[in-house]
This record gives structure tokens, C-alpha cells and sequence, in this order.
């Protein structure tokens, strides 16, 4: 693929783990485990495949507020572990890569808001690849979150809001976040959930039947040539 074919930014959305938990009779622990292990490998992948940055998503604030507080432990102890991992510390500096935490972190248990301040901290200064986790997210308490900080800034008579042209984006929560080139979402579910609404506008969606545990490097260079074949026209 040549460079000008290649996504700068992929989102993914990697749905089904517990759908492949009950299929192939595991615990949730295990496909959780899995379902992180397999993101590390899709971020090598992008390195692999010239992508300057990559969005997963790996908690929304529906599910934080509609998941059992087992499984949410599960996830809140995989998290915090992987962030602590010294090899995928150490692999993080190796390849110059960039963690970027989006969502509210003060709903999350404090061990893992100290692991995901520390990951950031560790990795701020690079910009290989940019990995966005929004963990805590969802996309209509970000418009909303935008909104809210515009009024309060009008209501402070803040010149710069006064006399120039409102950029909505730069007050998101993800205002750190570019536009997505290519979104693709696992386990044959097609829908965004909300994702990043301002950045999908105009995003290449990319629905893929099988579950998040058995996506594979062929799966997504699958998706990077459909986006390579597909004119984005972008209102014109």
C-alpha cells in the first residue's frame, strides 16, 4: 500500500468479548485478557503498517454504568495491570509511542487513574504512534461537556469567545483527538455507540463479522484495502 493510501488515524471498537467468552465456554477473565493482549498486537500492526495514530475504545461511560461490578473489576485490574506491564513499558519508549487518556478518570478506582497518569507521563514526549484510550467516555457527555465549558466561558465575558469565531472542537473532552479516518468495529454490530461524534464525521466505517478475540493482522489489512479503494468525498 502506498502512504498516501494509508488511514493517519484508525479508531477501533473491539466489540464480542463476552459473546466469545459463552461460545467458546471461557471465563470472562480470560477473554477480557485476550481482548488486551489483542490490542497490543493491533498497535504493532499499525506501526507495522505506517499508521501515525490509533483510538480504542476501552470503556464507555454506558458501560460503566450498566456492567456488573465483577466484570467491571476485571477490566479495572487488566487495565492497571497492563499499564504497570515493565515489557509494555518497555516497548511503548522502543517504538515512540504516545498514550493519550480521554474520558472522565474520577469515576475510576484510584490505582488505576495513578497507572494511567504514569503511562501518559512515561510516553508524552513521543509521537511515532499516538495511541487514544478513551477510557470513561461517551460521546454525548462530550458535546455536552463542550457546550457547558462555552456557555461558562461566555458567562466570564472571555474576549477571545466574544470576538472570534467559536471552535467548537478545541472545548471537547477529546479535543486532543484529530478526525478518524477509518472506524472499524468487530463482532457484526454496526453502530458507532457514540463514538467520538465530532471526530466520525465524516469517517470510512468498516464492520467486521468476527469477534474481537479472533481479529487477526489479515482482518485488518482487509479493512485498510477496502478504505484504499473507497473515494472520500467529504461534501463535495
Amino acid at each position: 500500500m502506498e502512504n498516501t493510501q494509508i488511514p493517519k488515524h484508525v479508531a477501533i471498537i473491539p466489540d464480542g468479548n463476552r459473546r466469545w467468552s459463552k461460545k467458546q465456554k471461557f471465563p470472562l477473565l480470560n477473554s477480557y485478557r485476550i481482548g488486551v493482549n489483542k490490542f497490543i498486537e493491533f498497535a504493532k500492526w499499525s506501526l507495522e503498517f505506517g499508521i501515525k495514530t490509533i483510538t480504542v475504545w476501552g470503556l464507555s461511560n454506558e458501560n460503566l454504568n450498566n456492567r456488573s461490578k465483577n466484570e467491571l473489576n476485571i477490566l479495572f485490574n487488566l487495565y492497571t495491570k497492563a499499564a504497570y506491564d515493565k515489557k509494555l513499558i518497555k516497548d511503548l519508549i522502543q517504538n515512540k509511542i504516545h498514550i493519550n487518556i480521554v474520558g472522565d478518570k474520577k469515576l475510576l478506582p484510584k490505582k488505576l487513574q495513578s497507572a494511567l497518569t504514569n503511562l501518559e507521563k512515561i510516553t508524552k514526549k513521543y509521537n511515532d504512534l499516538t495511541i487514544n484510550l478513551l477510557i470513561n467516555y461517551s460521546g454525548k457527555n462530550d458535546l455536552a461537556y463542550a457546550a457547558k465549558t462555552i456557555i461558562k466561558a461566555l458567562k466570564k465575558g472571555e474576549q477571545d469567545i466574544q470576538h472570534k469565531e467559536i471552535v467548537f472542537n478545541n472545548y471537547l473532552m477529546s479535543a486532543t483527538i484529530n478526525d478518524i479516518d477509518l472506524l472499524i468495529r468487530t463482532s457484526g454490530e454496526m453502530r458507532l455507540s457514540g463514538l467520538l461524534p465530532w471526530q466520525t464525521a465524516y469517517s470510512e466505517l468498516y464492520f467486521e463479522k468476527k469477534y474481537w478475540p479472533d481479529f487477526t493482522k489479515e482482518d485488518y489489512k482487509k479493512a485498510l484495502d477496502e478504505y484504499k479503494n473507497r473515494q472520500r468525498r467529504f461534501g463535495k
